[in-house]
């Protein structure tokens, strides 16, 4: 074995503080986009409610959850100090 071996000294989590900030703000939007595609149910089972073609279903939601994933690959890729 060799006596000569370097020790680095930042070992540890492979991702700093505001890394894990950052991630559970980008959950955080991911969430709120999933509670916006929520609903639309019909109160009759037989009767077709239109609700669930609403804009906030079909173009708010998924472009807020998209924005959250975006966002997560920022924090995660973004360089600890």
């Amino acid at each position: 074995m060799n006596a000569n071996k370097e020790v680095d000294p930042k070992r540890g989590f492979a991702l700093g503080k505001k890394n894990y900030k950052l991630m559970a703000i980008g959950f955080g939007i991911i969430i709120i986009g999933f509670i916006l595609m929520a609903g639309g149910k019909s109160s009759d089972p037989k009767v077709f409610s239109e609700d669930i073609f609403s804009f906030r279903r079909i173009t708010l939601a998924p472009l807020i959850v998209l924005v959250g994933f975006v966002f997560e690959i920022y924090a995660i890729m973004k360089k600890p100090e």
